[in-house]
């Protein structure tokens, strides 16, 4: 095992309602340390950091850092750049800034879905339940082979809704961060057809992510129950998941599932994702049952006449606790040079 030299790793996976933060023994290493701080109780992403450290390792002076984060994180000419939490509230900052307050040497900020495209590799069998496609049973078939000759996609709903690539290369993988839960939504029935214009008059837009989030779920439920001219009562997503036997509930979590599986067939079509397209984010560990038993991968595949290219392509739905920190820490191992680690004792 190599350790990495002054210090461990600091690791994050940050979104818009919880920020979780943990330390690294080096590139073979497994988070420690794991704690989630609710971001709305911090000013921006430098300050929650800082509170972490303070509380759960008093004295760790951390030699290296690589935060994820729920929004769009744009490179700069000379390696700067900005960052940006969509769903947060903080403001848009600098790696830079967030460097000189931390005091740490080496710190890179990436999209958390960018994280959790670079952790795919690393998963096995008991770190994801397949939804549907080749295989049928949990841990049979669907974990990323490390030889994988094919590109790799992952996505999920969480405060938003997050999408990204995994391509091979030569000795490796390059991670495609994008924004894909803005692209506009994948409407396939007449009733998802309504809802999407219940959304479009209310937000000016309808774009996935205002669907295929926590509040996304709620919006379903409230827009289903306008079509059929009644007043709902406000529920938020943990609510409806909670209350399948309702049928409002259960018709809203079946379309959310729905629209889930067509934007993923999508997303598969346009990365050309043969090796799998992989589920995340905070919602869908929550409702597996529900997700199984969807029409989510019927969705996937029913993309005419493309069919026999997406019926092999594996689809499965990550229960890893923490993929991204695992994700920030190969992003650190990649970019930092050989030389910053000691010598395997």
């Amino acid at each position: 095992m190599s350790a990495p030299k002054g210090g461990p790793w600091l690791v994050a996976d940050v979104g818009g309602t919880n920020a979780r933060f943990a330390l690294v023994d080096g590139p073979d290493g497994a988070p420690t340390g794991v704690e989630s701080l609710p971001t709305r109780e911090f000013a921006g992403l430098a300050e929650a950091a800082a509170a972490y450290l303070e509380r759960f390792a008093p004295g760790v002076r951390p030699s290296a850092a690589c935060l994820a984060v729920a929004g769009p994180v744009v490179a700069g000419p000379t390696g700067g750049g900005t960052y940006r939490l969509t769903n947060a509230g903080w403001p848009a900052g600098t790696p830079e800034d967030v460097r000189r307050h931390l005091g740490i040497p080496h710190l890179e900020i990436v999209n958390d879905f960018e994280a959790l495209a670079l952790a795919l590799p690393r998963l096995g069998p008991a770190d994801l339940v397949p939804i549907g496609g080749p295989a049928t049973r949990p841990g049979e078939a669907v974990a990323p082979p490390p030889a994988a000759e094919a590109p790799m996609a992952v996505m999920g709903p969480g405060t938003g809704l997050g999408v990204a690539g995994l391509i091979p290369v030569p000795g490796g993988w390059v991670q495609l961060a994008s924004e894909g839960g803005q692209v506009d939504i994948p409407a396939g029935t007449d009733r998802e057809i309504e809802v999407m214009r219940l959304l479009r008059a209310e937000r000016g837009a309808a774009t996935a992510e205002l669907l295929l989030s926590g509040d996304g779920l709620s919006r379903i439920h409230r827009y289903l129950a306008e079509l059929d001219g009644e007043a709902a009562e406000p529920l938020t997503a943990a609510q409806i998941s909670r209350n399948g036997d309702d049928p409002r509930c259960a018709e809203a979590l079946g379309m959310f599932c729905a629209l889930l599986g067509s934007l993923a067939g999508n997303v598969a079509l346009t990365l050309g994702a043969r090796g799998g397209v992989y589920l995340g984010g905070g919602i869908l560990p929550r409702i597996t049952a529900v997700l199984t038993g969807s029409a989510f991968r019927s969705r996937f595949e029913a993309k005419p006449p493309m069919e026999d290219y997406l019926r092999p392509i594996p689809t499965a739905l990550i229960v890893h606790p923490g993929p991204a920190l695992v994700g920030a820490t190969v992003r650190l191992a990649a970019s930092l040079p050989a030389t910053e680690y000691l010598e395997p004792a």
